[in-house]
């Protein structure tokens, strides 16, 4: 099948999937989450496949939201929100990625913000290249999280080291990302795709329903009280008046990038 966003490779039981929109940054639209989550539905009843890796072409994982794409649909920002076609489409890959009985890995090569960042929070595993740059910038822009960002970020940091990196909007390197443990490992760029390739094939190797019941387990041991924090985060609303204004001088300041 051809897509239009996305790559999907299968080695052996391992399926990777490739974020293809490289001129972008592999910005996020309704339309590529979308194909995500049509890949994501057929590899989750497949047996054939033990490991799912998920990574970015080019110099980035992802770098959130598409902001030029958003500014052109017109999506009301006073809530800081960014609008149902992107947080429905975003839920749902997120919540599959973590109901898929299969062992998922984010293999994160380059820039990975905001949306990119609650992305690579749903996988059961992230490693990153060194040099990796990651931040959550919600604020930088006046948007408020509304794909889990908020319960999945603490759980993986803490709750004041997520306040500060969420409060800062800083970035930080993929070095940094493991140390305060929102990744498990940093290698060097050049030894990305031979660390994840060997740590893939070490639990493809396994049986897949043990790595599904663990999956279960490690989601009950690890998430009490993770739905209900996931409805707040979705109902409650919040105005924030400058976030228009704020996106639209952050992409005035992007000019012709991309």
């Amino acid at each position: 099948m051809t897509y239009a966003h996305i790559r999907l490779e299968h080695q052996a039981a391992i399926a990777t999937i490739t974020l293809n929109r490289p001129d972008a940054m592999n910005a996020l639209t309704p339309e590529m989450l979308g194909e995500v989550d049509g890949v994501l539905r057929e590899i989750a009843s497949d047996p054939a496949v033990n490991v799912v890796v998920l990574t970015g072409a080019g110099r980035a994982f992802c770098a959130g939201v598409d902001l030029k794409a958003l500014q052109a649909r017109g999506v009301d920002l006073s809530m800081g929100n960014v609008g149902d076609d992107l947080n429905n489409a975003a839920r749902a890959v997120l919540e599959r990625i973590e109901a898929m009985p299969q062992a998922t890995i984010a293999k994160v090569n380059g820039f990975c913000f905001t949306g990119g960042l609650e992305l690579m929070l749903a996988f059961d595993i992230a490693i990153v290249a060194e040099a990796a740059k990651l931040g959550d910038t919600h604020a930088v822009l006046g948007f408020r999280p509304s794909w889990g960002l908020t319960q999945r970020l603490p759980r993986r940091v803490g709750s004041m080291r997520a306040k500060e990196l969420s409060f800062t909007a800083r970035t930080i390197s993929g070095a940094e990302a493991a140390r305060i443990g929102l990744a498990l490992e940093a290698v060097p760029g050049a030894e990305l795709d031979a660390r994840v390739d060997e740590l893939a094939r070490a639990m493809a190797r396994n049986s897949p329903g043990s790595i599904a019941a663990y999956k279960d387990l490690y989601s009950q041991a690890e998430n009490a009280g993770l739905n209900a924090g996931l409805d707040y985060e979705r109902a409650t609303a919040y105005e924030i008046a400058d976030a228009g204004q704020r996106m639209a001088d952050f992409v005035a300041k992007l000019g012709g990038k991309s």
